[in-house]
């Protein structure tokens, strides 16, 4: 009995001893803040900001600001909020940072935070900017400096790419600068073209029917094509893309079809992915003329490709801010809502332009694909 007793004894006395070691290791304690002093921002040295289109990499704006009080030696981190309207109705966040109060912006992030403010590009007009301090991971008990205002006149930042047709199953041939028919892009993934048209191959030979993609006209890289190199590019109804440079250092194989028809090409520059498949354009008849009329432009006559007269184009026109659609000798009027590119529809929305510059212009009738390409941007 009395060697159960002193088991138990022992065993109560180191659990009390860590229970009093533990008690004694407990380190935490509240953090209390008071009411945080917002930071007050700086006036710039300056009133204009014209942004450079093509250093976008420089600085543009350095801004300083007196810190927040928070009370205790806290990491606060400052937001930079930019707004077309003192009241900052719809803000947008330029950058962030910690433990900092001052920042300095590139040209390009200054455009566009004045572009998603909703400043129109080649027009000054005020830029309101503040900081908003918070603490905690949680962003907590947020402080709302001093406003300040400077005028913007903001370039247009053309995010998209455009691609081209080349070879001997198109309209151009294998030269790389002959009107070459641009790709349609899609207006809800810009990863994604397509083309449906005529493609020729009338001696369904091995070396026939061939084509690929170019970023530019006039230069042979960037291209795009088949994985595999040209004598074992096989034609494929689908397969993997490659690309000189976006996949490797050498030139890609070739696609292609095996017949001459109208095939609808399809290509994803994010999958890395193509489709080639039949299309049914029987029963499709084009407009005698296609105009291209708005408010962006005078009347413009669009021209049928003498390859594939579905294919109408208009190149090097001048557009201003407004709308356009396309015009049939019957009266069809055929627009969208979605600038740069699109699906227009008979009765459709007029297509909108949202900025200034020199388009090529490309519709297809078969399918009311269109793209307008800047020249400038």
């Amino acid at each position: 009995m009395m060697k159960n007793i002193k088991r138990f004894s022992a065993i109560t006395i180191i659990g009390l001893l860590l229970l009093v070691f533990n008690s004694c290791d407990d380190n935490s304690e509240i953090f209390t803040i008071s009411a945080p002093t917002a930071p007050v921002l700086i006036e710039l040295g300056f009133t204009d900001l014209e942004l450079d289109a093509v250093n976008t990499n420089n600085p543009a704006v350095t801004l300083n600001w007196n810190e927040a009080d928070y009370g205790q030696q806290a990491s606060v981190t400052y937001a930079i909020e930019f707004s077309s309207d003192e009241a900052f109705t719809a803000p947008v966040t330029a950058a962030t940072v910690t433990g900092q109060n001052t920042i300095t912006l590139s040209v390009n992030e200054v455009n566009a935070a004045a572009g998603n403010a909703g400043l129109n590009p080649f027009e000054w007009k005020a830029l309101f900017t503040r900081v908003i301090s918070t603490i905690g991971s949680q962003s907590s008990e947020q402080a709302i400096s001093n406003a300040i205002q400077f005028n913007v006149y903001p370039y247009f930042n053309y995010v998209f790419n455009d691609y081209y047709l080349v070879g001997n199953g198109v309209a151009s041939g294998w030269n790389n600068n002959l009107n070459n028919p641009a790709l349609f892009r899609d207006h809800n993934d810009s990863n994604v073209f397509q083309y449906t048209g005529y493609f020729e191959n009338t001696s369904a030979s091995y070396d026939e029917g061939r084509f690929k993609i170019l970023e530019s006209k006039g230069l042979w890289q960037p291209q795009w094509g088949e994985t595999n190199s040209e004598g074992s590019d096989d034609v494929s109804e689908s397969g993997e893309v490659a690309g000189n440079p976006g996949t490797q250092s050498d030139d890609p194989g070739r696609f292609g079809v095996s017949a001459s028809g109208y095939y609808t090409f399809t290509i994803n520059f994010a999958t890395k992915k193509y489709t080639t498949v039949a299309f049914d354009a029987s029963g499709i008849t084009s407009p005698a003329s296609l105009t291209l009329k708005g408010t962006s432009t005078t009347d413009i006559t669009m021209t049928p490709l003498a390859f594939d007269g579905h294919i109408w184009y208009a190149n090097n026109v001048k557009l201003l801010p407004g709308n356009v659609a396309f015009v049939t000798d019957s009266g069809s009027n055929w627009g969208s809502s979605t600038s740069f590119s699109g699906i227009a529809t008979d009765g459709g929305d007029s297509i909108p332009v949202i900025v200034e510059d020199d388009y090529d212009v490309w519709f297809n009738d078969l399918t009311g694909q269109y793209i307008l390409i800047p020249l400038n941007l």
